[in-house]
């Protein structure tokens, strides 16, 4: 009787959490809550990929891919949050970029937490995290076949110290780029 006590409380947790209202940041500097539909003037310019940008050598998509993974910061998260925030918003827009100039890029951008809370509250974070995030860059024009997310939760920490200046280091969402088609 107790084990099913629990997982009803966990489901609810669960039920809870998926119907909790989020802020998502828009490219003009406005919040909306919810989900976003795409609206005229929130897409970055677009310009027309290159033939030099659309036929990479694997050597060469190879470098380019390096270089994104030490130019794109991660983004991080408040405690307990998963919205965007502000100060988050050029990286966002950096990763969107990139991705209309690189018709052959993909990103997998993965959601992280800190220790706190259990296992199971960390990983639905994590996915929410990596969720604003991929929500985010749709509002920028991203089709949203070329964004995966993953949730690690508290499972992959930078830092393992116990303390805020640490933990903060851990609520992130990480960008990984890769290959069209890989």
């Amino acid at each position: 009787m107790k084990i099913k006590i629990i997982l009803l409380a966990i489901f609810c947790l669960f039920l809870i959490i998926a119907c909790a209202e989020r802020k998502i940041y828009m490219p003009d500097g406005k919040e909306t809550t919810g989900i976003v539909k795409k609206e005229e003037g929130n897409e970055i310019e677009k310009t027309k990929p290159s033939e030099e940008e659309t036929s990479f050598t694997t050597s060469q998509m190879a470098e380019l891919i390096k270089k994104l993974q030490e130019e794109i910061g991660d983004i991080h998260f408040d405690y307990d949050k998963y919205d965007v925030r502000q100060d988050d918003l050029p990286t966002l827009k950096k990763v969107a970029s990139y991705l209309q100039k690189y018709p052959k890029l993909r990103v997998i951008i993965e959601g992280h937490c800190d220790e706190r809370g259990t296992n199971e509250y960390n990983f639905a974070l994590g996915q929410k995290r990596a969720d604003s995030a991929k929500q985010y860059l749709i509002t920028l024009g991203i089709i949203s076949s070329r964004i995966d997310i993953i949730s690690y939760g508290e499972e992959k920490p930078l830092c393992t110290e116990q303390n805020e200046s640490c933990w903060q280091k851990n609520r992130r969402a990480h960008f990984v780029f890769i290959e069209e088609g890989k």
